[in-house]
């Protein structure tokens, strides 16, 4: 028989563990979010896989840090694109090593009875699977990344890759790594002609001009977090990115940033997918 005043306090400890148990097993701690695979697990910088659903080739971009808007010494660079503001990108991710193809985009409308857009052969003139798909709208764009097992890229991922570790305005000279209204000829090229940059993607300026996932918001560098950025909430446009075959140097640079209606079809719109269901 114990005492009492010690067997009070048994029965105070008892309760109290006993309880804290019984809340723990119904109220668990969130899950912790996943960690950056460790370091021997990642991928190399500019390896490249193909994705078995599109046939694409993707290229690993590393996690890292940039200046996000106008380049050092740019004479071309507007409001929109101010301030440079550094931008940390947290996770490695897999991006298409070139914009979507044709070839690429009619297995997408065969798995999924979607229809090639209006004008298409028109404005390519050939029927070659190694152009880029024209005449997107940002919601065609989405439906195909997400089918393909990704999503399109955040503005900030888009530009990170698009400099290629370069803080130029462009990653060399435009002749040798775009398609751009003076040596286009007036119509889009194959994919992965001009010279890649120095992540290994080709045509991230000229060529077409990609659709990313942000909304569009010309105050959004004064505002947006330093660290993986996704745009505003909400808006009226989506940004297009990187200029097109159509289009003069003054927009294929690689702060270049364009809202546009996200239901429009243009013969100059393309993009290219970040790529979640290859991740480590």
């Amino acid at each position: 028989m114990c005492i009492r005043s010690r067997c009070v306090l048994l029965a105070l400890t008892l309760a109290l563990t006993y309880g804290l148990w019984g809340y723990a097993q119904l109220h668990p701690a969130a899950a912790p979010p996943p960690a950056e695979p460790p370091a021997a697990e990642k991928p190399g910088p500019g390896t490249v896989r193909s994705n078995p659903k599109d046939g694409l080739k993707y290229v690993w971009i590393p996690a890292g840090t940039f200046v996000m808007g106008c380049s050092p010494g740019d004479s071309k660079c507007v409001d929109v694109e101010k301030p440079a503001h550094r931008v940390t990108i947290t996770r490695g991710f897999w991006l298409g090593q070139t914009v979507v193809t044709l070839g690429a985009y009619k297995r997408f409308a065969s798995a999924t009875g979607r229809a090639l857009p209006a004008g298409l052969f028109f404005v390519t003139g050939v029927t070659d699977e190694k152009m880029p798909i024209v005449n997107m709208s940002w919601y065609d764009g989405q439906a195909y990344c997400s089918w393909a097992g990704g999503r399109l890229p955040s503005e900030a991922e888009w530009e990170y890759a698009a400099r290629g570790g370069s803080t130029e305005a462009t990653y060399g000279p435009l002749n040798d790594v775009a398609w751009e209204i003076a040596n286009s000829g007036g119509k889009p090229h194959e994919v992965g002609q001009k010279r890649a940059n120095g992540f290994g993607l080709y045509d991230m300026l000229g060529s077409v001009l990609e659709w990313v996932n942000d909304w569009y918001d010309e105050n959004y560098y004064r505002t947006g977090p330093s660290q993986d950025p996704t745009g505003p909430a909400s808006g009226e446009s989506r940004v297009l990115r990187g200029g097109s075959w159509m289009n003069h140097p003054v927009n294929i640079r690689a702060s270049f940033r364009l809202p546009f209606n996200p239901d429009k079809r243009v013969f100059s719109f393309g993009f290219r997918c970040n790529l979640d269901a290859l991740a480590p």
